[in-house]
């Protein structure tokens, strides 16, 4: 019981770190599942945690489920599952962008349409070592602790923060980057040491 509350509290400390950094950018940030909605701008759709279904020898408030409701018509799809939080902001009316905090080490970046039920974009670790520059990498590769932050979508292209620290960089890095959709190409500006 107290790992799951050490994890959940890092990763709201975390969340609320990077919603400061982008509330400015974007519409804001709520963190389920202790929100409880999140309406579009234009008030046509609204997104909400639920608890997912499980077996009575499952951990007990750890996996819930983003869905995704059209408010007209009560017509609804799951977007994901999520462990701990999640926080979320609209990015126009359009699209969503999500921020899976999947431990107190590191978290992914996901952009789901809203007017489309295609697979959303998913950024976590992996994918980006394979899609930064060779000199970015070893921030990746040999850092612990990695972070991945959605912040908007503008134009077809994903603006996001990676941030992090450990071995490789103790006092910590930090990139602005741009992901385009439709290339499939990333793009960083390195900043300055620790966030």
């Amino acid at each position: 019981m107290r790992s799951s509350q050490i994890i959940l509290g890092a990763a709201v400390l975390v969340a609320g770190l990077s919603i400061g950094n982008v509330a400015a950018l974007a519409s804001p940030f709520v963190v389920f599942p202790m929100a409880s909605e999140l309406v579009s701008p234009d008030g046509r759709f609204a997104v909400r945690s639920v608890e997912s279904p499980r077996a009575e020898t499952d951990f007990v408030g750890t996996f819930h489920s983003l869905w995704l409701f059209e408010v007209a018509t009560g017509r609804s799809r799951k977007l994901c599952d999520y462990l701990g939080v999640a926080s979320a902001a609209w990015s126009s009316n359009d699209f969503l962008v999500v921020t899976q905090y999947v431990s107190k080490r590191t978290s992914r970046a996901l952009v789901f349409s809203a007017v489309s039920a295609q697979d959303p974009i998913l950024l976590d670790k992996t994918t980006l070592i394979r899609l930064l520059p060779l000199e970015l990498r070893p921030a990746l590769r040999d850092n612990d602790h990695v972070f991945i932050e959605g912040s908007r979508v503008e134009q077809e292209t994903l603006h996001l923060t990676v941030w992090g620290y450990g071995g490789h960089d103790a006092n910590g890095f930090h990139y602005r980057c741009e992901y385009a959709f439709r290339e499939g190409s990333m793009s960083c500006i390195k900043e300055g040491g620790s966030r």
